[in-house]
């Protein structure tokens, strides 16, 4: 419709230049398609800079592959500390689950289970844990996508929500890990 009204527009004026012979009416018409350019291109950059710097990544199945560990910003201190030096898991190729009850490195307890995905316009993680299992991960995570990233939300009774980020466990530093077993 704006178009339409567009062209009309620049018409009336071609004709009104034409019949009154006057330069301005030229003058004022490329003044409005060169401001319609401008607006188009700045439309085309918006676009473009959305997509590539803003929109959340599309996942597929692939992209669930790797090493999980407790992301600690999102609540840190005593309780994420813990959660790191306890809970981890890993996603392998072959669509299986390990989840790990650790002891800092040492791994003392194994759940295995299978993934598979749901897949809307980003796929669903969907998890198909053998019985039985540890609480946190009886229940789907939910993915929270950003741009060129995502992490995953466990929802227990116990924890509440367990947040876990694609990583490599590495031991706290000294200074930072504060929390004991017996706290927990």
């Amino acid at each position: 419709m704006g178009l339409m009204l567009l062209f009309f527009v620049s018409i009336v004026l071609i004709l009104l230049g034409v019949i009154t012979k006057s330069k301005s009416i030229g003058k004022v018409l490329v003044v409005i398609w060169v401001g319609v350019f401008l607006v188009g291109c700045l439309a085309v950059i918006n676009y473009f800079v959305h997509v590539l710097f803003f929109d959340p990544t599309d996942l597929k199945k692939k992209d669930y592959y790797g090493t999980y560990i407790i992301d600690r910003n999102f609540y840190p201190g005593i309780q994420a500390d813990w959660q790191y030096n306890h809970f981890r898991f890993e996603i392998k190729e072959n669509d299986s689950i390990y989840f790990y009850i650790t002891d800092e490195s040492k791994i003392v307890t194994t759940y295995r289970g299978t993934i598979s995905v749901i897949q809307y316009q980003s796929a669903r993680l969907v998890l198909n844990m053998d019985q039985p299992t540890y609480p946190i991960v009886q229940t789907n995570p939910t993915t929270h996508r950003g741009h060129h990233r995502f992490y995953l939300v466990f929802f227990t009774t116990q924890f509440n929500n367990v947040f876990f980020r694609k990583g490599d466990w590495k031991p706290l530093e000294p200074g930072r890990q504060s929390a004991t077993d017996s706290q927990m």
